[in-house]
């Protein structure tokens, strides 16, 4: 084959080709196509950022709720939630629940820790709140009631266990509060059962609360219930009093929950609101040894609760103020309004009723601005 022939044959190869970095590209890109690519980017951006928060919360907020239970509890507790919580199966989320327990006794999980403890809460408010069995949750919460008892007056006064004793005896009251809760509701109504165990609550924790007092906190025994988790107790007791129309019984229980709390906390705003409301319907019954009180004392001072429940809700700010304080000022001139009419004072009634239904409307209060024009309505004549 000839030289020429050859040549005429012979496969080119092209020059090769230049890569371009990265960064030179992605400048290039920018410059032809400005805004699309600040798009993609910041989608990038965001679903990296999105995967990361995901797995964080996943971490330490679905997970981290289960940490403290060995793994074959903590199986059977997330699939008790998710039957309870998600697809809502109420036979197996019961299932779930009981094989959780069983789970953590196998396991050797000690049955009154807070967090088998808090299984059992978990299971009543189940049965309360999202199955509408109020029943089967007063006996669970019962159940752990007497446990806790019995564990109180026989290991918990072994020595070495104050601290065990006093989170087991706090326990005993927080659930005999919700079980007086509990037997209060309409659908219940077994009014002795709440009193007794209202009452029980608010003894045993009063009791503790002036041993303490009296006698200093012994080693080992940690801290007793909060100022908060006593006041509610109180308060507890004392609206169920004055559901009975148990006034005299009502007033001292509010009033010692009043020194409680705060004043800068709205929730003073409402008990105050109820030692006024007490006060100003409160029927002493007399006996030999106590004359009944002054009526016309006890409605100056309902009177002075309610003027100190709206000059309390005055002073409080955000972000400390919330609701409790827009509706404590109606219901603070509402009860003005009919400590006005006791007294006589038409006119001032009038005015008070105007304001709280003003107060009520303004703030979205529909049962006080309701309140308050049924008044008005009563007083137009007079």
């Amino acid at each position: 084959m000839s030289h020429s022939a050859r040549s005429r044959n012979a496969i080119s190869i092209p020059p090769q080709r230049r890569h371009k970095s990265f960064r030179v590209a992605a400048r290039e890109l920018y410059k032809e196509y400005p805004i699309s690519v600040s798009f993609a980017s910041f989608c990038i951006v965001s679903a990296i950022l999105a995967f990361l928060y995901a797995n964080y919360l996943y971490r330490n907020y679905i997970l981290g709720e289960f940490l403290p239970y060995p793994e074959p509890v903590a199986r059977k507790l997330r699939r008790a939630l998710y039957y309870s919580n998600h697809d809502l199966q109420p036979e197996n989320a019961l299932k779930y629940y009981k094989q959780a327990l069983q789970a953590a006794a196998e396991c050797g999980m000690d049955p009154f820790s807070d967090e088998i403890l808090g299984v059992r809460f978990q299971l009543a408010s189940f049965l309360e709140k999202q199955l509408m069995q109020p029943r089967m949750a007063i006996e669970v919460l019962e159940r752990v009631r007497k446990d806790c008892l019995d564990w109180e007056g026989g290991k918990g006064r072994e020595e070495g266990r104050r601290g065990e004793r006093t989170r087991v005896l706090g326990q005993c009251v927080r659930v005999s509060v919700k079980l007086g809760e509990l037997y209060a509701r309409p659908d219940i109504m077994e009014t002795e059962h709440a009193e007794e165990s209202l009452v029980w609550a608010v003894t045993t924790l009063l009791k503790e609360q002036g041993r303490r007092e009296r006698e200093g906190v012994k080693e080992g025994e940690g801290e007793w219930m909060s100022i908060e988790e006593i006041g509610g107790a109180l308060e507890s007791l004392g609206n169920h009093y004055s559901s009975r129309s148990q006034h005299y019984l009502a007033t001292p229980l509010y009033l010692q929950a009043v020194s409680l709390i705060p004043k800068t906390n709205c929730h003073a705003v409402i008990l105050m609101n109820n030692l006024s409301a007490s006060l100003s319907q409160q029927r002493t019954p007399s006996t030999p040894y106590d004359p009944p009180a002054d009526p016309a004392a006890l409605i100056s001072s309902a009177r002075t609760w309610a003027e100190k429940a709206l000059d309390v809700a005055k002073t409080i700010q955000p972000p400390e103020r919330n609701g409790e304080c827009d509706e404590g000022c109606a219901v603070a001139m509402h009860n003005l309004g009919e400590i006005a009419e006791m007294q006589g004072n038409v006119q001032e009634a009038r005015k008070w009723y105007e304001q709280a239904r003003e107060g009520s409307k303004r703030t979205g209060f529909g049962e006080g601005m309701q309140r308050a024009v049924e008044r008005l309505e009563l007083l137009e004549g007079k």
